[in-house]
């Protein structure tokens, strides 16, 4: 395509990022002109040329030839954060399945600007005439003025606000005396930092195992710049590395970026840094003011701090120097975001590393499959930290077959074990940590006596009960009639399990009400403080059991814990989508890694409905080789990602109808452009949630293992919607992360 026009963005980090003007590219510059290219045109009425940003170019235009200008002069020389953004934001449209106005307001966070902060100091601007000036006060009895010339002859300089209380004066007296020229006000700009003063403390030592894998990861950074993946046991220390890489950054001059998976382990991991860094720390979070949001991108430009903090957004911080990108826990969902752009922020961490020649390291106990998968290829530099940090060693883990406890009259949510366990545990001042594990529960059916699940035949994952009787795959669309009886032993003791951290919060006030008892939800966690004040409590002892769903088990260090129960482990082994075992695996062993952190050894009781599970006893056992062998000999048969990969076109409307209609015509439109069924194409079915907020929604799923015909496939299919009015009322989005 020849780059006869450019579309430009004159400003992106303003409102003016919803209109992208067109201007003519001159001849002389068509070779060199790029996406992300700083250029400086002609705007308005004015005479004096601004700053622009290149994010398209075009063959044609509709304007009128006359009123497109040509853009003046490619400022090659300056290489901005912002060009290095919006090339990730092209990169995004196009791999995430989004607009580039979309992209772009994703990665340039700031588009609002708020009023600063202001800070006025008065001091004594003539000591001289400020004493002559108090003894005339004094003899011509002018309280006020007296008032503020002896607390400034005193304090020297005071903060305006406070001279006012403390003299007990308007702002008038204040503003005489300056006129007078006895006094100086000063103004200054503060930022609203949500750490303004920070001490930092001596650095934790490495272990040799800690100290190894820095030395491997700095002889990496030296040769081959591959991104790290730290495999590292619960507690194992990760922080350590990240905190002595990190520290190698600032050195030189360069910043650090740090993602984590939840708001509810910000402070906790603010802290850790801050106790390396102090004041060069800073973080964001989703209930931060748009004042704080604000500051925090405005001091991390003018290098007022150096390390940021924070989920999935901190990743678009607008750092000059950017030196490293650390994803911890990298292998959480909540990287992933659910509105368009679809992003995975560990991709995209990885791309904007690349874009900024900075390094990325990945660090989890149980990494991602996929992750693991690339470390495997040599795509990353796989370590492994094997031994925990501190001499603890990992607890004792114990599989509870519910089943049994069945059979043995036991119809309690807690086993006998469980119950046992959580006795002594409060007899001996420890602290116990329940985790119900409700991620991907959507209505399975699981049969209470063999422990069996109803699953598609044709997709290998569990089937969802509907409220219309009907149990359906949210892959293909198979249905079935909901048994009354278990197919594969001919129980009645079939249905839903149903259970909420309320309920066990009951039960448990019921059967030791002696025990101080915390919830972690998103009930208890609503408010701006909801997470701090939970965690403090807990941390503080004043507490003996929290219970609480996945939130719990990312990342809090409670070295008090020393039991630990999973109460229903096949709720996300039972989820209808093929990463269900994954999740299992992940959850179970994050969560039984938060037992035994301190000098007290510690304990964990998982129960399930299938105890012979690979991915309950493999996190048992804290074995990640064993869960990554048997998970990838499924992933290979039923070329399931990373064995290959998977885009879902996810369509939702109003009208069910039309959606019914507009979802059949994308599959036929698929299979009109791939006649010999090279993209393997799946549905279009419900979504596991097929109603939400008065929108039906419908998916179609498209694998093939060459993630580039996905993508053109995603290409022709916008141009298909484009080109058909009957879409303008379906909201159609793609997802490469499925």
């Amino acid at each position: 395509m020849k780059k006869n026009f450019a579309e430009i963005i004159v400003d992106i980090s303003a409102e003016s990022l919803d209109r992208p003007f067109t201007y003519r590219v001159p001849e002389e510059l068509a070779e060199r002109i790029q996406i992300g290219s700083v250029v400086s045109i002609p705007f308005g009425s004015s005479k004096k040329p601004i700053r622009g940003y290149v994010v398209g170019f075009a063959e044609q235009t509709t304007l009128a030839p006359e009123t497109v200008k040509p853009l003046k002069e490619l400022l090659t020389d300056e290489e901005t954060v912002e060009a290095r953004l919006v090339r990730l934001a092209v990169w995004m449209s196009r791999n995430c399945g989004s607009t580039m106005i979309q992209a772009l307001r994703t990665v340039v966070p700031i588009r609002r600007k708020y009023r600063a902060v202001v800070s006025r100091t008065v001091s004594i601007a003539d000591p001289a005439a400020a004493g002559d000036a108090l003894a005339e006060a004094e003899r011509k009895h002018y309280a006020a003025k007296a008032r503020v010339l002896r607390c400034l002859l005193e304090e020297q300089t005071m903060d305006l606000a406070k001279l006012e209380r403390a003299a007990s004066v308007p702002l008038s007296v204040v503003r005489k005396l300056a006129d007078e020229g006895i006094l100086q006000i000063d103004s200054s700009e503060e930022l609203r930092l949500v750490l303004k003063e920070a001490e930092k403390l001596p650095p934790d030592i490495p272990s040799p195992e800690q100290q190894s894998v820095i030395e491997a990861i700095r002889s990496e950074w030296n040769a081959n710049g591959r991104p790290v993946l730290i495999n590292g046991v619960t507690g194992s220390g990760k922080t350590v590395v990240y905190t002595e890489l990190a520290a190698d950054m600032l050195q030189q001059g360069k910043q650090v970026i740090i993602l984590i998976p939840e708001i509810a382990l910000t402070k906790q991991t603010v802290m850790r840094f801050v106790k390396r860094f102090g004041d060069k720390v800073s973080f964001l979070h989703s209930r931060l003011s748009g004042g704080e949001r604000y500051d925090q991108m405005k001091a991390a430009r003018q290098g007022a701090v150096s390390v940021m903090v924070g989920p999935r957004s901190a990743l678009f911080t607008p750092f000059p120097n950017l030196g490293l990108i650390v994803v911890d826990e990298e292998h959480e969902d909540t990287y992933q975001s659910e509105s368009v752009p679809r992003y995975d922020a560990r991709d995209t961490a990885v791309k904007r590393a690349e874009l900024e020649g900075a390094h990325v390291i990945l660090g989890s106990a149980t990494p991602s499959v996929l992750s693991a998968r690339r470390a495997e290829t040599g795509t990353y530099l796989g370590l492994i930290l094997a031994s925990r940090f501190g001499g603890s060693r990992l607890p004792e883990t114990e599989i509870v077959d519910m089943r049994a406890e069945l059979q043995n009259g036991n119809r309690s949510i807690f086993s006998m074990s469980l119950h046992r366990g959580i006795e002594e545990a409060l007899a001996s001042g420890g602290q116990i940590m329940l985790f119900l594990n409700r991620r991907g529960y959507s209505g399975t059916w699981t049969c209470r006596s063999c422990g069996s699940v109803l699953r598609c035949p044709h997709c290998d994952v569990s089937l969802t009960h509907h409220r219309s009787g009907r149990m359906i795959c949210h892959y293909c669309g198979y249905e079935t009639p909901v048994p009354k009886v278990c197919p594969e032993c001919g129980s009645a003791q079939i249905g839903g399990l149903a259970i909420g951290t309320e309920q066990i919060e009951e039960l448990l006030k019921k059967d030791f009400p002696q025990a101080g008892i915390l919830r972690m939800d998103a009930d208890t966690t609503a408010g701006k403080e909801g997470f701090e004040s939970i965690l403090s409590s807990f941390a503080a002892h004043k507490a003996d059991i929290l219970i609480g769903t996945q939130m719990i088990v990312k990342g809090h260090d409670f070295p008090a814990v020393t039991l630990v129960g999973v109460l229903c482990a096949d709720m996300s082994l039972n989820a209808d989508n093929y990463r269900s075992s994954e999740q299992t695996f992940q959850l179970i062993t994050q969560v039984v890694g938060r037992a035994g952190r301190g000098e007290r050894p510690g304990r964990a009781v998982i129960q399930t409905y299938n105890p012979d599970h690979f991915a309950v006893t493999a996190a048992a056992a804290q074995d990640y080789r064993t869960f990554y062998r048997e998970e990838m000999s499924f992933r290979t048969l039923m070329e399931y990602p990373p064995a290959g990969y998977m885009t879902a076109i996810l369509g939702s409307a109003y009208d069910e109808a039309l959606l019914t209609q507009g979802m059949h015509y994308l599959r036929a439109f698929i299979d009109r452009i791939d006649p010999r069924g090279v993209l393997r194409t799946i549905g279009p079915a419900p979504e596991a949630i097929g109603k939400l907020k008065d929108r039906y929604r419908q998916v179609i799923y498209i694998r093939n293992a060459d993630r580039e015909k996905l993508i053109l496939a995603k290409d022709r299919i916008e141009e298909y919607i484009a080109l058909n009015s009957g879409f303008s009322k379906i909201r159609i989005q793609f997802d490469f992360n499925r």
